[in-house]
């Protein structure tokens, strides 16, 4: 069955999941990072889902690539962003874990989707979207 939405694609599910944990786990900061860690935290989670959304939206592979890329790139920013929010306690053992598998698990789909979509233009030899 086709695909009618970017809504559809696990991998954008996946990380909205992980933008909504990302947000309630932040509430729970100190009021001093507001403006910091969580602040920088939030936007690099929503970054991951919004580009997937936007890319799935272009008319051209090439770009659903480069939007794809850049939402991957977002994986490593909140990873380093988490790895810092665990050192400085403001996450527990577990929290970290639960929020850094599903991480984990959005950047293998992206890279798994990055591939194919490359697969696919070499064996059809077209930047278009099919």
């Amino acid at each position: 069955m086709p695909l009618k939405s970017y809504k559809d694609l696990i991998v954008w599910q996946k990380a909205y999941e992980l933008t909504l944990l990302v947000y309630k786990e932040t509430e729970k900061f100190p009021k001093s990072e507001i403006f910091g860690l969580s602040s920088q935290l939030r936007r690099a989670a929503v970054s991951i889902a919004s580009n997937i959304a936007e890319g799935y939206q272009r008319q051209h592979s090439g770009e659903y690539i480069q939007f794809l890329s850049i939402a991957f790139g977002s994986c490593a920013e909140v990873e380093t962003q988490l790895l810092l929010c665990k050192d400085l306690h403001y996450f527990s053992e577990s929290n970290f874990f639960i929020l850094n598998n599903l991480l984990i698990e959005v950047g293998k789909m992206l890279h798994a989707l990055i591939t194919k979509i490359k697969e696919n233009n070499v064996k059809k030899g077209s930047g278009r979207k099919q």
